[in-house]
């Protein structure tokens, strides 16, 4: 959900204490930072529903689930890259920084029309090279699919359109129909 307007070039450490209690969210690219737009009732209803199902499931463990507001920290090529996954579990006990994670192994996007293009090019390329990420699931917000990445599959596509998917990272298996209850008129 990015509105790639520049702002102009900001440090890490300015742009994380700009982020911290802002109204407006924003990415950050190599010291430019991209101001972040809302999202519609059906994408925060699928990120709400995936939430609710997973987090009653890691109770006990050292997993961390995060909606909306953890940004991940990439290092690509010496630029510093934050951006802000729907939805971020990260399983490593030392990832632990208090505004981003480092490690996780699983990122969600909730697709929409101006955002799809940059969920499945620079940010799918950009998350790639997170050694910990098991997963990446790119969701439609119009309709009942799933579009699962996975490291073991060499980053090949699994479409699902019906039924069940198996995350991995936290061996659990959740279905499309809690994914998109009560998310209106899903083709």
């Amino acid at each position: 959900m990015t509105n790639l307007a520049r702002q102009f070039h900001l440090s890490v450490d300015d742009y994380l204490a700009s982020e911290d209690g802002a109204d407006i969210r924003h990415e950050y690219i190599d010291g430019e930072i991209y101001a972040m737009t809302g999202a519609s009732d059906r994408h925060g209803l699928i990120v709400g529903n995936l939430y609710a199902f997973l987090r009653p499931r890691l109770r006990g463990t050292p997993c961390q689930l995060f909606a909306n507001d953890m940004k991940v920290r990439l290092r690509i090529a010496d630029q510093d890259i934050f951006y802000y996954p729907d939805l971020l579990l990260s399983c490593d006990p030392e990832d632990r920084e208090t505004y981003y994670r480092r490690s996780p192994c699983l990122l969600v996007e909730v697709l929409s029309e101006s955002t799809a293009r940059l969920d499945r090019r620079e940010k799918f390329f950009a998350y790639q090279t997170i050694p910990s990420l098991r997963e990446y699931l790119l969701i439609d917000q119009n309709a009942c699919a799933v579009e699962m990445y996975r490291r073991t599959n060499g980053w090949g596509c699994e479409r699902i359109t019906q039924g069940s998917l198996r995350l991995a990272c936290i061996d659990v298996e959740v279905s499309l129909e809690t994914l998109y209850e009560d998310v209106p008129a899903v083709r």
